[in-house]
């Protein structure tokens, strides 16, 4: 494919784990982050950032976009070009949706469609795992859909496309303070007990089930967690009052999206509102102000224009 001088990229949010699925499922969902990368007269970096939190966008060399860009032209052999980047923000920094996975999929994007593509999706996907470390958002991020990603034998991902019945709703509530992923990741033991594994394992194989039905029995059993959970829960405050408006509204369940505080309830089509003003006001209850969004699975993944 012939190289071009502009190039959108729009990228949805993402929210991981999922409860049982720690470090390994992911879903997309309709909240995005949109760029365009312009190849440039300029030598001086252009980084132009808007919308929410816009403010606190880096705009030097430092910038993950920028970063991922500049990996791709390394991986290549080749120099990066001059370019301008603009931003468009929806999806809010340091909450639990994904917003480093949304950077590092439209930096790697941006630079191999400006490069002439030559790069293949899994190739590009292979980068993203190891730009981002973990693969739960980024193969999302890019793919779409809830995808579980395991290492392989013959190479080095398995990558997964789980159905998700169209019945079962995401609820976003995100709250107005951050957790970064270093932090939520100090709380977690070093080891973990035969129970515990065996608890995780087997509600990780029924959430999957539980998913593809709608099945709302199976659904509150598998959203459990004895990995991350338990130990999180205490850095996100109000977490116990928002866990129980959701349930009393109708939830399935309602867990920790990604790292947090970002808290995620399925519901089915008839509660999800109930589900949605039940969150809204327990938080409002505790004094922290969020947003909290009626969602649905993104089935795309990352565009290219």
């Amino acid at each position: 494919m012939s190289a071009t001088s502009t190039v959108k990229v729009k990228v949805p949010a993402t929210t991981a784990n999922l409860g049982s699925g720690f470090d390994c499922l992911g879903a997309a969902l309709t909240l995005y982050n949109q760029f365009r990368f312009s190849l440039s007269t300029r030598e001086v970096l252009q980084i132009i950032a808007t919308g929410a939190e816009a403010d606190r966008v880096s705009t030097d060399a430092s910038n993950l976009v920028y970063q991922s860009f500049t990996k791709l032209y390394e991986h290549l052999g080749k120099t990066p070009p001059p370019v301008q980047i603009e931003i468009a923000m929806d999806v809010p920094l340091a909450r639990g949706l994904g917003s480093s996975a949304t950077a590092i999929v439209a930096g790697l994007l941006g630079a191999n469609r400006l490069a002439g593509s030559p790069l293949s999706p899994e190739e590009v996907l292979h980068l993203a795992i190891a730009l981002e470390g973990h693969p739960d958002n980024v193969v999302p991020a890019l793919m779409g859909g809830c995808q579980l990603a395991a290492s392989g034998i013959d190479r080095d991902w398995e990558i997964c496309d789980i159905p998700w019945d169209r019945s079962v709703v995401p609820i976003v509530a995100i709250p107005n303070f951050e957790l970064s992923t270093a932090e939520a990741r100090r709380v977690l033991p070093n080891h973990y007990t035969r129970a515990d594994a065996i608890f995780n394992a087997s509600h990780l194989g029924l959430l999957l089930r539980g998913l593809e039905t709608g099945r709302s029995d199976w659904l509150r059993s598998a959203l459990q967690d004895r990995i991350h959970q338990p130990y999180r829960q205490a850095l996100i405050q109000g977490y116990e009052s928002v866990q129980s408006a959701a349930l009393n509204a109708g939830a399935h369940g309602m867990v920790i999206s990604g790292a947090g505080p970002t808290l995620l309830a399925l519901a089915d089509s008839a509660s999800a509102e109930a589900v949605r003003s039940a969150m809204s006001s327990a938080w409002a209850g505790q004094e922290v102000d969020a947003q909290v969004k009626l969602l649905q699975i993104d089935r795309q993944g990352a565009i290219v224009e």
